[in-house]
């Protein structure tokens, strides 16, 4: 089935989100749509999927043209989508969330499941998925979560189907595993939109790459054109893809944990005994596959875990059991892996966003009244100074583009006089533009004398960020090694087939 968008224009107020988009999908080939965080992409399969009313143009299913008004209609010309933010009832089971809206029921009036199952086990089985019909969605890794987006979509005999960010919070492995299952649903004739920022990806999987910047097609690109290339394209302006950086000049002090162990409710240990140390001026990554320790380490270093023991210590004060707050007002700054869940909260608005972890502070607050003249002005800057695309301050941070999320969180963070900045994951989810004003400005926060820990599955991250690198293997560190440790150590290392020398 041939998909064509032609002249597609999406207004939001005076925001012109989509400006004559023009598009075209053929059966059979995977068409990457290449752009930063709020250039207008998600936005324009939103239309294409009937969320969203275009307010111009038109859409055509094999050159008859389309009206969705809403996404059963577009499910049911053919159309599915694996959205970047999954569409799943955490509560319900695999089998029940792919039946949700297409429920089949026998002749007693009860729901037949059976037939949920049954598609289920077909697709999965079509793709080598491991996914249990029965499983309830919230256990599952994020991983399986997005196969069942996945198998919803398939499931529902989609011709077009369209990836939005679709390996933003997947691992190396799960990415590949991923991009296999596209060439086979091409190879079928499917014909796919795969929405993305990252270059490797693209040029790995696309048959071609159409480019859009600030709501307008900018050009097409071939996926031999360079990484450099596709970067300017997107950005606008040439991208440096490396971090420039020199040498750390570690100082006195800074962040000692010792011993350290973090347990589950249930008692299962997730940080075994872990010792490292950051001192100020210099970058510790702490590098691995997801799930190996990683997110209850850093939840730890800053009071979010609940069974701890061993030290932490930032500048000779210990930290173990001190709340959140105290720990904030010690000179940490935190940046969560999932800025949705943790990072902000979405129906405030970004200047509100902005002053979460110091909304009492004397600049902000007057006899107890908010300066509301005041928190805008800040807002505002910071809005102009870490390049965040939105209409102004008073924008709730939930309409935000993923990346531009990101960047209220490390902002709101890196605005305030720090003397341990802990980053998880800082640039998952963020285009090339913004990954390296990110990394720029982390590099910046270690030569103003911060210490710093980066936490990423991220391998390239890891490598152009880091002083050093400790490696997490099933919750311990099998290593610290030197930045210049080569890449088939470290992979080997994070798969704990490789300890560090002695």
């Amino acid at each position: 089935m041939k998909l064509e968008l032609r002249g597609i224009t999406k207004r939001f107020g005076s925001l012109v989100a989509n400006d004559h988009i023009d598009l075209a999908v053929r059966p059979g080939e995977i068409h990457a749509l290449l752009g930063e965080n709020g250039a207008g992409k998600s936005t324009l399969m939103n239309v294409l999927y009937g969320l969203y009313q275009a307010d111009e143009g038109e859409i055509l299913l094999d050159d008859v043209p389309q009206r969705f008004r809403g996404p059963g209609d577009a499910m049911a010309a053919g159309i599915g989508m694996v959205h970047q933010h999954f569409m799943l009832v955490p509560v319900f089971t695999v089998a029940e969330n792919v039946a949700l809206g297409h429920e089949k029921v026998r002749r007693s009036g009860a729901l037949d499941l059976g037939a949920a199952r049954a598609q289920v086990r077909a697709v999965a089985d079509r793709f080598g998925f491991h996914v249990d019909p029965d499983a309830i969605v919230e256990e599952l890794p994020v991983g399986v979560q997005q196969r069942v987006e996945i198998i919803k979509a398939l499931a529902r005999d989609a011709r077009v189907l369209v990836f939005d960010e679709p390996t933003a919070v997947l691992t190396p492995q799960e990415t590949d595993e991923l991009m296999s299952m596209m060439r086979q649903l091409r190879d079928e004739g499917t014909g796919i939109v795969f929405i993305t920022h990252k270059l490797r990806e693209v040029r790995e999987v696309a048959d071609r790459i159409t480019v859009i910047r600030r709501g307008r097609v900018v050009g097409e690109a071939s996926p031999t054109s360079t990484n450099a290339e596709l970067a300017s394209l997107m950005v606008g302006r040439a991208v440096e893809l490396t971090v420039q950086k020199t040498p750390a000049v570690p100082r006195d002090g800074g962040l000692v944990v010792e011993n350290l162990r973090v347990r589950t409710d249930e008692g299962v240990v997730v940080v075994d005994d872990v010792s490292f140390e950051v001192r100020p001026g210099e970058i510790l990554a702490i590098a691995g596959v997801q799930g190996n320790g990683q997110t209850e380490l850093a939840e730890a270093l800053v009071g979010l875990e609940g069974h701890v023991t061993g030290s932490i210590t930032l500048d000779g004060t210990e930290l173990l059991g001190a709340s959140v707050r105290r720990i904030l007002d010690a000179g940490v700054g935190f940046v969560p892996e999932d800025r949705k869940v943790d990072g902000l909260v979405a129906g405030m608005s970004i200047a509100e966003n902005l002053v979460l972890d110091r909304s009492d502070a004397p600049e902000f607050v007057r006899a107890g009244t908010l300066r509301r003249g005041a928190l805008d002005d800040f807002a505002r800057d910071r809005i102009e100074e870490f390049d965040i695309r939105a209409q102004g301050p008073l924008t709730p941070a939930g309409t935000l583009s993923g990346g531009n999320q990101q960047k209220v969180v490390v902002a709101r963070e890196m605005s305030r006089d720090l003397k341990l900045l802990l980053a998880a994951q800082p640039t998952r989810g963020v285009d090339v533009g913004s990954v390296e004003f990110i990394h720029n400005r982390i590099v910046e926060a270690r030569d103003a004398g911060v210490a710093v820990v980066v936490v990423s599955t991220e391998l390239d991250e890891v490598v152009a960020l880091a002083d050093r690198i400790a490696v997490m293997y099933r919750g311990r560190v099998v290593g610290i090694v030197p930045n210049d440790t080569p890449r088939d150590v470290l992979g080997l290392m994070m798969a704990g087939a490789q300890e560090a020398a002695a």
